[in-house]
C-alpha cells in the first residue's frame, strides 16, 4: 500500500474534529473522500501533508510507504511534500504567490525538489506549463497569478504539485470555485495526468457527480467519521447510508438544474453556452463537455 491512514483523529481546542478515519490508497488507485462541508475531509488531507493549522492535534497513524509520516519533525515532512506527495489546494489565488510570476513559482518547486539550475527549472517550468495545457505556456509563464484566469490558475497549481514529480497527488476541492465548463476540462486534465504517470490520486469533494469522473473508490464521512466506503459505482447505484443518498440526490438534482436563462429542455450547442450532462447513475460515469479554458 502506498497510502495508509488508521485512527486517525483529529482535535482542535478540545474539539474531536476527525475521529477514528481508516483508509488506504494502493498505488496507482484513485480514491475519493467525499462529505458535506464540515465533515473533516479537508482536515484529513491536512494532516497527511503535515499541515495542520495551529492548535490541532492528531493521532493514529499515516504511513507512506511503509514509514510512519504523522508526528515527525516538519524538516522530514517537508522533504516528502513535493518530493513524494503533492497537494492541490480548493483555491489557487491563495495558494499562489500574488507577487512571483507563475513561472518562477513553479520554477523554484522545481530546483527545490530536482536540484537543477536555475537555467534548467526556468525550462522545467515552461515544460511543466505545457504538460497542463497552458495556452502559449512561453508567455504564461512571464505573468502573475492575477493576470490569469480561474481555470489557468489552477492549472499553474497543477504544474506546482507536480514539479517533483511526486507518487501520490492530493488534491482538495480543485474545481469548487470554477464554473462547470472549466471545472470538466481540469478534472479530464487531472485524470490523464494521473493515468500518464501512474501516480495515485486522494481526491476531495463534495460532489459525487465530480467523484464519479476522477476515482474509482471511496469514503464517506460525516461528522468526521466514516459512515460508508465502497466503489464509487457501488456507491452510485446503491448508497447505504443516509448522507450518500444525499449526496448522490444532490448531485442528481445539480445536473439536471438548467443554466441561466435556459429551460431544461434547451440543449446548450456551443462553447460557454453550457454542458452536456448525464445522470452519475449511468454506465459511463457522469460526463460534461464544453469549451477551451480560458
Amino acid at each position: 500500500m502506498s497510502l495508509e491512514v488508521s485512527g486517525l483523529t483529529i482535535e482542535i481546542s478540545g474539539r474531536r474534529v476527525v475521529d477514528d478515519v481508516s483508509f488506504t490508497v494502493p498505488d496507482g488507485t484513485r480514491t475519493g473522500i467525499i462529505g458535506e462541508s464540515g465533515s473533516g475531509k479537508s482536515l484529513t488531507a491536512l494532516a497527511i501533508m503535515g499541515l495542520l493549522p495551529a492548535g490541532a492535534t492528531a493521532t493514529g497513524s499515516v504511513r507512506w510507504q511503509g514509514r510512519e509520516i504523522l508526528g515527525r519533525p516538519d524538516r522530514e515532512i517537508a522533504r516528502l511534500r513535493g518530493d513524494e506527495i503533492g497537494m492541490v489546494f480548493q483555491e489557487p489565488q491563495t495558494a499562489l504567490n500574488p507577487i512571483r510570476t507563475v513561472g518562477r513559482q513553479i520554477s523554484e518547486s522545481v530546483r527545490i525538489h530536482r536540484g537543477v539550475s536555475k537555467r534548467e527549472a526556468a525550462a522545467i517550468a515552461v515544460a511543466a506549463a505545457r504538460r497542463v495545457a497552458l495556452p502559449d505556456p512561453e508567455r504564461i509563464v512571464a505573468r502573475y497569478p492575477h493576470q490569469l484566469s480561474g481555470g489557468q490558475r489552477q492549472r499553474v497549481a497543477i504544474a506546482t504539485a507536480l514539479a517533483g514529480d511526486p507518487r501520490i497527488l492530493i488534491a482538495d476541492e480543485p474545481t469548487t470555485a470554477l464554473d462547470v465548463t472549466i471545472q470538466a476540462e481540469i478534472l479530464r486534465l487531472l485524470l490523464a495526468l494521473v493515468e500518464d504517470s501512474g501516480m495515485s490520486l486522494v481526491f476531495i469533494t463534495h460532489d459525487l457527480a465530480v467523484l464519479s469522473q476522477v476515482a474509482t473508490h471511496a469514503i464517506v464521512l460525516e461528522r468526521g467519521r466514516v459512515v460508508e466506503e465502497g466503489t464509487v459505482s457501488r456507491l452510485l447505484t446503491a448508497p447505504a447510508h443516509p448522507v450518500t443518498r444525499g449526496l448522490l440526490r444532490d448531485a442528481t438534482a445539480t445536473l439536471w438544474r438548467p443554466g441561466p436563462g435556459r429551460s431544461s429542455r434547451e440543449n446548450p450547442s456551443g462553447p460557454g453556452e453550457g454542458t452536456r450532462r448525464t445522470d452519475p447513475r449511468g454506465a459511463g460515469g457522469f460526463s460534461r463537455e464544453g469549451g477551451a479554458d480560458g
